[in-house]
């Protein structure tokens, strides 16, 4: 690359201190309006850019790529998942994708034990007649909900936040199985207290909660479908803090309003930020607005990987975080 500095292009407002060393390092231009950037604006970018910051907010299709400049060379996404963007289309424009993986592995599996337990001791209901002031006093039978203790986990999924998941899990008495396209080592499966289970029917039908911590890929789309969510016992519950694609949401919610799944906890949804009124209106449901990795300390730490990426990729080096396709 070109001793002078690059061109770098921010489509979200991000946090102050990642903006302010992104000023200091590059000739940057960044967005005061925490909204996504317009589809003509990021046209605009990528065809006189350097670099472009993404985040999930934004589709970088192959259209979308066609119309790039020839200056653009990396795409480096303020986040950890990449299925926004079409990568492979992108390495044969020869622009390379970063990202920014691991740095949210525990604030994630931190709100799947948060939405595990809202769901399964009716947290949002207690909450809820607090707040309206119709409280009237402890009564044995009130709000009753679930020990989680000794209830079997199934994780779909067991990357890094599956496995951090599993920690958690163990530390509240759970019973651990997990499904994944490759199966652990023994060491591992042995310090995470977890059973491999190769038959995902298998291991949905036994599980008293479900967390799916997989990411959206062609084979991952709806792989909780219809048929496999009805394999579910009543009393189970379901968690979602990865991607909504992965449910079929319809399916979803219409078994939940029947009472044939007992509660979910979701922070992502299958068609982005419109969420079905029907499933908004459920009180066996817990729902976030993508809030898994929101934490001050998280957001900072994807920053810094993004900036290190961007810099590294200045000096001529491969980025530390490049995503290469059929690797996801």
């Amino acid at each position: 690359m070109p001793s002078e500095r690059l061109s770098v292009v921010v489509t979200r407002r991000l946090p102050d201190a990642v903006q302010n060393r992104l000023n200091e390092l590059f000739n940057v231009n960044l967005r005061d309006d925490d909204a996504p950037m317009p589809k003509s604006e990021l046209v605009a970018a990528i065809k006189d850019a350097d670099v472009l910051v993404s985040t999930v907010s934004d589709v970088i299709d192959a259209p979308l790529l066609a119309q790039a400049g020839p200056k653009l060379k990396l795409i480096a996404n303020y986040g950890a998942g990449v299925d926004h963007i079409d990568v492979a289309t992108a390495r044969q424009r020869g622009i390379l994708v970063s990202n920014t993986p691991g740095v949210l592995t525990d604030d994630t599996a931190d709100m799947t034990m948060a939405l595990l337990l809202a769901v399964t001791r009716r947290i949002p209901e207690g909450l809820g007649v607090m707040q309206s002031g119709d409280w009237s006093g402890w009564s044995p039978t009130a709000f009753l909900g679930g020990r989680i203790s000794g209830r079997r986990l199934g994780i779909l999924g067991m990357g890094r936040i599956g496995q951090a998941v599993a920690k958690r899990a163990r530390a509240f008495g759970m019973d651990v199985s997990y499904h994944n396209r490759r199966r652990l080592r023994p060491d591992v499966e042995e310090a995470l207290g977890a059973s491999y289970c190769e038959d995902l029917d298998q291991m949905v039908a036994s599980a008293d909660v479900l967390s799916v911590n997989c990411p959206n890929s062609p084979s991952t789309f709806h792989l909780l479908n219809a048929r496999r969510l009805k394999l579910m016992k009543p009393n189970a519950v379901l968690v979602n803090t990865s991607r909504g694609e992965v449910i079929d949401e319809n399916a979803l919610t219409r078994m939940l309003k029947a009472n044939e799944i007992a509660g979910a906890g979701l922070d992502v949804y299958e068609h982005g930020t419109e969420v079905s009124p029907e499933l908004q209106s459920l009180s066996n449901v817990v729902l976030l607005p993508h809030m898994g990795s929101a934490t001050q300390e998280g957001r900072q730490e994807m920053g810094e990987k993004v900036i290190i990426n961007i810099k590294t990729f200045a000096d001529g080096h491969r980025p530390p975080d490049q995503v290469v396709p059929g690797m996801l």
